[in-house]
């Protein structure tokens, strides 16, 4: 598992600590550093969540929701109701933990799941979050005939993804030690994944330029306790090598609003 080490929990907090908050009065905004497990960060939310158009009456689906920044973020910002699938037990406890600690566990389920099999019944959702998953799973068709399965007949999936450029990109990076854990694929086949799964793709946005921009500025940032590097291996690494990625075009980022159709 390229993302967790088992201790999630223990390193978040010992960097929370370090960092001099009250673990006893956080808010959602004291883990903006260290939740959001997608480049450029909250700032990729915020926008994904304005053109999702979300409500308090949403009922949202982050799938793939690791530590669970997405759904804190929905939850805390439009009142929604937010259901968090994730594969790993470590990030399941670490999300449950954080949602308590900073008062939202009555806005937020989370579920252990594969995103491939989601425990849910057909259309139980208006909205499905997908923020850097798809470059784990190997088998795309299922991936989005499973979020269409879910969704209800007018619901819509809103992807934060990683694409292939030209060329291969060195490892490791954030989702994958070495390239057999990788399963990045062109946008050309991800758009056909989409499309085939029941979808209409209303809105496909490249926005590699500001990714790797904002990229090199967390990365000549001075140094916070409070960051993803709290329990991400390697983290430093990682990092770089995506931002030299998405510099010379070897992986791009692009933003999707998809609707059942």
């Amino acid at each position: 598992m390229p993302y967790s080490a088992g201790v999630s929990r223990q390193g978040i907090e010992r960097a929370l600590l370090a960092a001099g908050k009250d673990l006893g009065t956080l808010g959602p905004s004291d883990l903006a550093l260290v939740e959001d497990f997608h480049t450029m960060g909250r700032l990729a939310t915020y926008e994904l969540a304005e053109l999702a158009g979300l409500t308090p009456h949403s009922s949202v689906l982050d799938a793939g929701s690791g530590i669970g920044g997405t759904a804190r973020f929905l939850a805390d910002r439009y009142g929604c109701h937010v259901t968090a699938v994730d594969l790993t037990s470590d990030y399941c406890d670490t999300s449950e933990w954080l949602n308590g600690l900073v008062g939202l566990s009555d806005r937020i389920t989370v579920r252990q799941g594969d995103v491939t099999a989601l425990p849910f019944p057909d259309g139980s959702f208006d909205v499905t979050f997908s923020q850097h998953v798809q470059m784990n799973v190997p088998d795309k068709d299922l991936l989005y005939r499973e979020a269409r399965r879910t969704l209800n007949s007018a619901g819509l999936l809103a992807i934060w993804d990683i694409v292939a450029g030209s060329g291969d990109p060195a490892f490791p990076l954030p989702w994958a030690e070495h390239r057999a854990q990788s399963h990045v694929v062109s946008s050309e086949t991800l758009r056909l994944s989409i499309d085939s799964a029941g979808f209409v793709i209303e809105r496909w946005d490249d926005l590699t330029d500001p990714a790797a921009t904002t990229m090199r500025a967390i990365l000549a940032s001075p140094p916070n306790p409070v960051g993803l590097h709290a329990f991400v291996p390697d983290f430093a690494d990682k990092a770089q090598n995506l931002t030299n990625a998405l510099a010379d075009g070897t992986l791009r980022v692009v933003r999707i609003l998809a609707r059942a159709a």
